[in-house]
């Protein structure tokens, strides 16, 4: 499936996919220094250009005041244009702690909208799963983390990882689901009702996902 990939303005380590012929490139703001180091002509440059420093050539420049991030825009973008899978790099190793809590939001702004995206750190992936699953297959190693976000989360399992969970409920206000682990068995997390915010080590690769479109 064709993803859209966004490069935001945030540290940039290495690609954790190759790109893919039919991919989508947006470079949102500074996120345009990471893929001019790798040689990567985007399809579109959008933001406000206060982290880059200068407007480019042929960009959609946004004013600086306004409700979404850059990330969201470039977001909003590959949503109009039909994509339902994201990958946003350079959005998570930033100087700015309360641009990661929105680029969390970002990732449940996606659910909300039947698509799903994946935050790309150099040691770390972040998404959200909204009443559905995903699977680790087995040999994976390494931490795994799952808070609530938004109201309740209900019927979560937790199935092969070092700490299991049948039927239960995560809250946003207790961090029942934090320090698991891999066990090197396949690992399935599901909620019925709710979402949850995934947070693992990037050495585990990415899970195969089963969602139901909002």
């Amino acid at each position: 499936m064709d993803r859209c990939v966004i490069f935001c303005a945030g540290e940039f380590d290495a690609p954790a996919r190759p790109l893919e012929a039919g991919d989508y490139v947006i470079a949102a703001d500074g996120g345009l220094r990471h893929t001019q180091a790798l040689g990567i002509v985007p399809r579109e440059i959008l933001g406000d250009f206060d982290s880059l420093g200068y407007t480019p050539d042929s960009a959609l420049v946004y004013p600086v005041e306004k409700d979404d991030t850059d990330a969201l825009l470039a977001v909003r973008r590959g949503l109009a244009l039909g994509y339902r899978e994201f990958l946003l790099y350079g959005s998570l190793d930033g100087p700015r702690l309360d641009h990661t809590v929105a680029n969390f939001q970002t990732l449940a702004f996606l659910c909300a909208r039947g698509a799903w995206g994946y935050l790309v750190g150099r040691d770390t992936l972040v998404t959200v799963v909204r009443d559905g699953a995903i699977t680790f297959p087995s040999g994976c190693r390494g931490g795994i983390s799952l808070f609530c976000i938004g109201p309740d989360a209900r019927g979560v399992h937790i199935r092969g990882l070092g700490y299991s969970l049948e039927d239960g409920v995560l809250t946003s206000d207790f961090p029942l689901g934090v320090s698991n682990h891999f066990t090197g068995q396949e690992a399935v997390i599901r909620v019925a009702r709710g979402s949850l915010l995934v947070i693992w080590d990037r050495q585990a690769g990415f899970p195969r996902r089963e969602e139901t479109p909002c």
